[in-house]
């Protein structure tokens, strides 16, 4: 006998994310603004009674570098914490691109959490997933809530808000893996001449519910980008965002440490016409919209 179970991990965007420096733990403190989207990897669990002698089974397509897999991590530090016995099988299927800022991996982690914690029949506390999440990452503690939030701290401190609504995003995505220990380093050797003044935070979170055209939203790695990255990388960030304004987004930005830039559309017709447009053009292109729920989307039981 087993338990089974299918779900969407959704991908997310930092439609807002500052760097505010380097910490003695070395994590950097960051302020962000979060936004789950309805788009993300397929995950496939089947979890069996402690009695039934069986490997784990873990197949991920495409395939990952040997190491790089969340799911396994996040299984392995589960059962550590619980004792949780029981055989399990998973196969996920990777729609978000690797190495995108859209949090992938992370998404991926929380889903198994949630899921073993259910399907084990332990049903821990959240508190107690948090502890596990932040763990497996900084951007995974978000995952556990998903929807939108205010983010702080290192991704640990988490204010729920109320998602934007009527808005259609398009994620764009050049083809290059953006690696997240890279791109802080290369804030740490450059950051003091990037940061400028922070808004308030009752500004920020005021803004969401505001026009997109009026957001006064900004990320830190996408300045420092278009001033200290590569060649390519500043030509291809520039050119999406262009390309995201000309087909008439109302915002437009890079998500995470890179490499997804997104637009921002309050016209789904115009969403979708941009869409088609940069299929064309680039590696990756998918419009979606902000998540209300909260937590993984279960598309089979």
């Amino acid at each position: 006998m087993c338990a089974a179970l299918t779900v969407e991990a959704p991908c997310k965007v930092n439609i807002h994310l500052r760097v505010l420096g380097r910490r003695s733990d070395g994590y950097h403190n960051l302020e962000s603004i979060f936004l789950a989207l309805s788009f993300g990897d397929i995950l496939r669990f089947e979890v069996f009674e402690p009695h039934i002698s069986r490997p784990d089974e873990i197949r991920i397509q495409p395939e990952l570098p040997a190491g790089d897999s969340s799911i396994a991590k996040a299984v392995s530090l589960f059962r550590s914490v619980t004792g949780f016995s029981g055989a399990v099988k998973i196969e996920a299927e990777k729609r978000i691109p690797l190495g995108a800022g859209l949090g992938g991996g992370s998404s991926d982690a929380a889903a198994t959490l949630m899921v073993l914690n259910r399907l084990s029949g332990l049903f821990l506390p959240e508190r107690e997933l948090q502890r596990m999440a932040l763990q497996l990452g900084s951007d995974v503690p978000f995952f556990l809530r998903g929807g939108a939030a205010y983010v702080t701290g290192r991704g640990e401190i988490i204010e729920p808000l109320d998602p934007p609504e009527h808005l259609w995003i398009v994620l764009v995505n050049p083809g290059i893996f953006s690696g997240t220990p890279e791109a802080f380093a290369l804030m740490d050797r450059n950051g003091d001449t990037l940061w400028t003044q922070q808004l308030p935070k009752e500004e920020l979170v005021r803004a969401l519910s505001g026009d997109p055209a009026s957001w006064p939203y900004r990320n830190d790695f996408l300045a420092l980008f278009l001033s200290r990255g590569t060649a390519a990388v500043r030509d291809g960030y520039t050119r999406i965002l262009e390309e995201l304004e000309a087909l008439g987004a109302d915002f437009a930005g890079l998500s995470g440490s890179g490499s997804t830039c997104f637009g921002v559309f309050k016209d789904k017709r115009v969403a979708e016409k941009a869409e088609k447009a940069l299929i064309s053009r680039w590696s990756f292109a998918q419009m979606t919209f902000p998540l209300a729920r909260t937590g993984i989307t279960v598309l089979k039981c």
